[in-house]
């Protein structure tokens, strides 16, 4: 798992076999939808690795002991429509988690996204989880940044969590958001002319949405 500064890439053979079945154009959307949501039970877990606990006491059947409790509420955004694939694993594993939804529709002309959504909970000293499976152009997670940081949560507090990401969409983001922390499975090549990652995987969220 190559880790720095910027971006944690979470890899293993496991994740990699889920992947392929992503990648697989015959893979049915009944069965892309199941593994995508598999998938992100992966990404949940390791996100949270790199939370802030604080060590609390606890009282066990036998004994007194410590343990270790989130320190930080979480709220969960999801970019519409895609980024509900990546939502389920982390519902299950922080269920108190408060939800926020950033819809944005990419212009086919200007590949700039469009927002027609934008629903979030109270933000102070909060830690976003931003969900976008596809960090193709960057730009649509830029604008979904952008949208929080106007309600005053600063980018240390912002999490960027993705499936795959293009070279052109890491450098964006880390021309506009220089400290963000980005989570993905797989750095993929290139674009292609219509803005898609190569190799990629289609569209993610007709794929998610059987459409």
């Amino acid at each position: 798992m190559l880790n720095n500064k910027m971006i944690t890439l979470i890899q293993s053979s496991f994740i990699e076999h889920k992947l392929t079945t992503l990648r697989n154009k015959k893979t049915s959307n009944s069965l892309f939808r199941q593994t995508m949501n598999e998938v992100s039970y992966l990404i949940a877990a390791e996100v949270l690795k790199h939370m802030r606990y604080k060590r609390i006491p606890v009282n066990t059947p036998i004994t007194r002991t410590s343990g270790k409790q989130l320190s930080q509420k979480v709220i969960l955004v999801p970019i519409l429509r895609a980024g509900l694939g990546l939502l389920e694993g982390f519902i299950k594993l922080l269920p108190d988690a408060e939800k926020g939804h950033i819809g944005l529709y990419r212009d086919e002309q200007t590949y700039q996204p469009v927002e027609y959504l934008c629903k979030l909970p109270k933000v102070n000293n909060k830690t976003i989880l931003v969900l976008d499976p596809m960090l193709a152009t960057g730009n649509s997670s830029s604008a979904a940044i952008d949208l929080i940081k106007e309600r005053g949560v600063k980018v240390k507090n912002i999490k960027l969590v993705s499936l795959l990401a293009a070279p052109e969409g890491i450098k964006n983001i880390r021309k506009n958001h220089k400290d963000l922390h980005i989570f993905t499975c797989s750095l993929d090549k290139r674009l292609n002319k219509k803005k898609y990652i190569v190799p990629g995987l289609g569209d993610a969220g007709d794929r998610y949405m059987g459409t």
